[in-house]
């Protein structure tokens, strides 16, 4: 009963968030077309965000180590377990922000027309692809807009989840960068909904985001890389809540 209850769940969910998706499509398509409208583009993200949540019974708790400040440029590296975590940072950020994800976004019917236009995609098997999406987040940042990313790569298939092997790449574009860097701990929401819900569903509930304070990378160099990537995952692992 647990199971197919779950499993409503996540259809209406999924209901919430094709509706609003296509009611704010117009002002997706509109302000997607010229980065000088991204902040609006944003501000639509988290507005869409938000209300998917609140009509889906999901509320996300940020907890602060420090407060933010938004005129800042960052990197926001966080664990990834749940397709939930996007809407962590839409409702979390503010003004112009990114997010870089796997290349299959491109084709998501909700998604695609954020990673063909405001987003980076990344085949991350290719070395290629990943040096060009770096080099893309590295003039996006230069520009102010801060970055999103999981430098896990992907949601493991692994549950209930643990905290997987992070990539180099985000941790060696904010000390070239010289942008600070902001662990997140996402530590429940694979509880509320694990991966897209497909095998266990979702439910209602609180998700609870830890947010540290931020690193500031201004006095590192480039052999720091794999210290500040230990460094984050520590910090990301130790709010993180088993099962």
């Amino acid at each position: 009963m647990i199971h197919f209850l779950r499993q409503v769940h996540r259809i209406w969910f999924l209901f919430w968030i094709l509706f609003f998706f296509m009611l704010f499509y117009p002002m997706y398509y509109l302000t997607s077309r010229d980065p000088k409208y991204y902040a609006i583009l944003n501000f639509c993200r988290k507005a869409n965000s938000f209300l998917c949540s609140l009509f889906s019974g999901v509320v996300f708790n940020y907890q602060y180590e420090q407060k933010l400040d938004y005129n800042q440029t960052y990197i926001y590296c966080a664990n990834h377990t749940s397709n939930l975590d996007i809407m962590v940072f839409c409702i979390m950020c503010h003004g112009k922000f990114h997010f870089m994800g796997k290349d299959e976004l491109l084709n998501n019917p909700v998604l695609g027309i954020f990673f063909k236009t405001i987003d980076i995609s990344v085949n991350r098997d290719s070395k290629i692809s990943a040096f060009r999406a770096f080099k893309k987040a590295g003039e996006n940042l230069e520009k102010g807009m801060s970055l999103v990313i999981f430098p896990e790569g992907k949601i493991d298939d692994h549950y209930p989840p643990k905290l997987g092997e992070f990539k180099n790449g985000p941790f060696r574009l904010a000390i070239d960068k010289n942008i600070p860097l902001v662990p997140v701990s996402i530590t429940n929401v694979w509880k509320i909904n694990w991966d897209d819900g497909a095998k266990y569903g979702s439910k209602p509930g609180i998700c609870d985001i830890y947010v540290h304070k931020p690193i500031n990378t201004s006095e590192l160099a480039d052999v720091d890389s794999d210290v500040l990537k230990e460094k984050v995952f520590q910090l990301i692992d130790s709010k993180l809540v088993e099962i």
